[in-house]
């Protein structure tokens, strides 16, 4: 054989091609693994897995209603995952987007409601309760960052249980001086001024707030890749130690990631109340902030990966929702069943377990 027909020779670690394109693949494989487990329970009920999965594409994505309600899934989603994605970036765990988007909600309720009663500029109102609910939101996580900064207390306790008071919070209001009289003794406050409705698509419960979420993640994208901070918080999730003898201050970073994130995942609850409810009510967010973990890890913190992992986390819940509906012949056996909804929680929770798993996995190869 002659010399310019040898391979090249492989360095000592450098990575193969195909080990090159595992991080990409990784998602593929966590989303691939949970279908096929989620297929167990499927046989369990006696219906055919593939069936099953075929009525859940058709009913989220088969058609234009479908499609339009995994927009409004995707939609808090895309914000909740960034908001966890942000500060995971920098080694940090933001467990609090479910009680940020509830922060995000009352905040930006206050002012459509404060409306109702003043003569405020009908152009002015919109702009008013997104940068309120932001700040809201801001606040909700600038407090576990201030705490972990100044005390070390972990993020991960705090986040989690500021959860709990924001959307008790809510609750009191909704309850009690919020509380429309004329709303047939359901506990809602009134319907917004429609100066204060994001507005929609013509047709759907889809609505702008798409675009806003699309150049969040853009944003994110650019500070990630072309800045300065970009840097300093790759940094320091890689290395923290290294980090603060090379100068970085910790400390501001933690704050100003965490209070970040809360801004994020408020932006999801502003969208809820002011597109999609046009009113605050209770449980006004079915666990889109814990859902935001999830979106966070399956989308590998990069932006793109969380629009993505929102898309299938959205296309879950639409197509959960239609599965229910849907008899289906049983296998081995005369008769039909019905899938029951908590499949879909399932599956959720298997994509979760096997996204550890991969990490787990990765590390103990590392």
């Amino acid at each position: 054989m002659s010399a310019k027909s040898m391979p090249a020779p492989v360095e000592a670690g450098t990575p193969r091609p195909w080990q090159q394109l595992l991080p990409l693949l990784r998602p593929l494989l966590t989303v691939g693994g949970a279908l096929v487990a989620g297929a167990i329970p499927l046989l369990l009920l006696r219906v055919n897995p593939l069936a099953a999965y075929w009525s859940f594409l058709s009913g989220s994505l088969g058609n234009f209603y479908g499609m339009s309600e995994v927009v409004v899934k995707t939609i808090p989603l895309i914000f909740t995952g960034l908001a966890v994605a942000l500060p995971l970036r920098a080694g940090l765990w933001n467990i609090g987007a479910e009680g940020q988007l509830y922060m995000g909600a009352f905040a930006a309720s206050g002012v459509a409601l404060a409306a109702l009663s003043g003569n405020y500029p009908a152009w002015l109102l919109l702009p008013a309760l997104t940068v309120m609910g932001a700040l809201a939101g801001a606040v909700w996580g600038f407090i576990p960052g201030l705490l972990r900064a100044r005390l070390g207390v972990s993020e991960i306790i705090t986040t989690l249980m500021l959860n709990y008071l924001a959307i008790l919070w809510a609750d009191y209001l909704i309850y009690g001086p919020w509380r429309d009289p004329g709303g047939f003794n359901f506990p809602l406050t009134a319907v917004f001024p429609k100066a204060a409705w994001l507005p929609r698509y013509p047709g759907t419960r889809a609505h702008a707030g798409l675009i806003l979420a699309l150049l969040v993640a853009v944003l994110i994208y650019f500070i990630f890749t072309r800045t300065k901070l970009g840097f300093e918080l790759k940094f320091v999730g890689a290395n923290p130690q290294a980090a603060e003898l090379g100068g970085i201050s910790q400390a501001k970073l933690t704050l100003w990631v965490l209070a970040a994130g809360g801004a994020l995942a408020a932006l999801a609850g502003v969208g809820e109340v002011s597109a999609v409810q046009h009113r605050l009510r209770p449980g006004i967010s079915p666990s889109y902030g814990y859902t935001g973990i999830a979106v966070a890890l399956l989308g590998k913190s990069h932006p793109l990966g969380v629009i993505l992992a929102a898309a299938f986390f959205g296309i879950l819940a639409v197509g959960g929702s239609f599965l229910q509906q849907t008899k289906f012949p049983t296998l081995f056996g005369s008769g039909t069943v019905q899938v029951p909804v908590a499949i879909v929680e399932i599956l959720q929770a298997l994509v979760i377990l096997f996204i550890i798993g991969g990490e787990l996995l990765t590390r103990a190869k590392h």
